[in-house]
């Protein structure tokens, strides 16, 4: 646990920025007893007299799931026009996707079970928990869960439903991504094979969408099996795009539950999947109680009792203020701009018409780089590679760059939040010592 927290606190001071959170059925199980897919599809099977066999039967055959839920379909909808009663009348236009009646029977399940607070949830401890959760206040949330114990939970935080993920104006901050649908919005769950083949086909804008925060925040996974397919097909594409070549991803958290860990095992630090051919590496947290795991996710938070509505709405405002074209065309940010403001003294204030109590441009113009840039710069993918040429230097000249403020490095702090920042000299020294070439410190 001491060395888990250890490696999560200094992921978040690398980066400097909030987790992403990907959020996935174990956890709407662990808290109100949701069912996974299989008992799902088992409860589905149960409430419809015309579905003729259990789950097992089709799966003893080689059957998917989604081949399961196109069965299902077809039976529910057989179902409804012969029980007309049972289902909302606006569902029997003939416009309405056949899939329908078997999603409402869905979100009706679900929404049945959902706690609507963290109040409703009966375990004291697992209240406790969700408090915990709570305090990360993760950067974003990205779930395939239907449900709405997540909106329940993190109530300021915004949901972005199905493809509307893939329209330009999201992406901001205090956003939950719900990428298989929502029972708020039933007829579009991803649910069937017809489903995931539409989602396959988008699958890709939706992993270069996302690699934003795969590449600049930590990502946890939370109540996901590492078998899961959609969960490996995800990282297929992050490994993919980021090209690892089978190192480690250092960024990536893969949290499990073990109810028969002890205090005596010792679990592994890492997990390895082979994914199409390939050796994807992230880090593992197997746990019976998941308190301290959100604890140490919350330790370097960025605010204080500030809502995420609000960020969302300055984060709108500025990318209004900062275009480079009239009203009626797209809107286009100018990185340009931003970047002279923030390397000015008089720009950046000025642009959010505010007054900067102290002079933080010299502070930017020294120290422009944080360690990913720096890993990046020296034609690594992550900040992981220029943390261990910093090792490097500590093992062969009794030295660690990141524990003072010196010419190569500076750590700023803004209540809780830690940020590392590093300087040009950082790069020139690092660059001499990933060549092996001879080099000399000037702390």
């Amino acid at each position: 646990m001491s060395d888990v927290t250890s490696d999560i606190k200094e992921c978040l001071n690398e980066l400097g920025t909030q987790p992403v959170l990907f959020i996935g059925s174990g956890l709407s199980k662990r808290y109100f007893d949701a069912p996974n897919w299989i008992e799902l599809l088992e409860r589905l099977q149960k409430e419809c007299p015309y579905i003729p066999h259990e789950v097992g039967y089709y799966l003893q055959d080689g059957v998917s799931l989604e081949e399961v839920g196109s069965e299902y379909t077809n039976y529910y909808r057989k179902w409804a026009w012969e029980n007309k009663d049972r289902f909302p009348n606006e569902l029997f236009d003939a416009s309405i996707p056949k899939s329908s009646y078997i999603k409402f029977m869905i979100a009706s399940i679900l929404d049945s079970i959902t706690p609507d607070s963290i109040d409703s949830v009966q375990s004291e401890h697992h209240r406790t928990e969700i408090e915990l959760l709570q305090e990360i206040q993760p950067h974003a949330i990205i779930t395939t869960n239907y449900d709405l114990f997540i909106e329940n939970v993190f109530t300021d935080y915004q949901s972005i439903i199905g493809q509307r993920i893939l329209k330009p104006d999201t992406m901001s901050i205090g956003e939950i991504f719900k990428i298989h649908g929502s029972t708020s919005e039933f007829k579009d769950l991803v649910f069937n094979k017809e489903d995931y083949e539409i989602f396959l086909k988008k699958k890709k804008y939706l992993s270069a969408k996302l690699l934003t925060f795969f590449a600049e925040h930590p990502l946890v996974f939370i109540g996901y099996s590492a078998n899961d397919k959609n969960i490996q097909r995800i990282l297929s594409d992050i490994d993919e795009i980021i090209s690892t070549d089978g190192d480690l991803i250092p960024n990536i958290y893969f949290l499990e539950y073990n109810k028969n860990i002890t205090e005596n095992d010792i679990p592994p630090r890492e997990k390895v999947l082979f994914i199409n051919n390939k050796e994807v590496r992230i880090k593992y947290i197997e746990t019976k109680n998941f308190d301290w795991v959100y604890e140490a996710f919350s330790a370097n938070k960025a605010w204080d009792n500030v809502h995420p509505k609000l960020l969302r709405a300055l984060l709108a405002r500025t990318y209004k203020l900062v275009r480079s074209d009239i009203p009626r065309r797209s809107v286009e940010v100018d990185f340009d701009i931003i970047e002279k403001a923030v390397s000015d003294e008089q720009s950046l204030p000025k642009l959010y018409g505010v007054a900067m109590l102290d002079d933080p441009s010299q502070l930017n113009l020294q120290y422009p780089y944080n360690l990913t840039q720096i890993g990046q710069q020296l034609g690594y993918s992550n900040w992981h590679s220029a943390n261990r040429l910093i090792e490097s230097i500590q093992r062969n000249k009794g030295i660690n760059i990141k524990e003072t403020d010196n010419k190569y490095h500076i750590l700023i702090k803004t209540g809780k939040t830690e940020m590392h920042k590093y300087s040009k000299h950082t790069l020139e020294l690092l660059d001499a010592v990933d060549k092996g070439e001879e080099y000399k410190l000037e702390l």
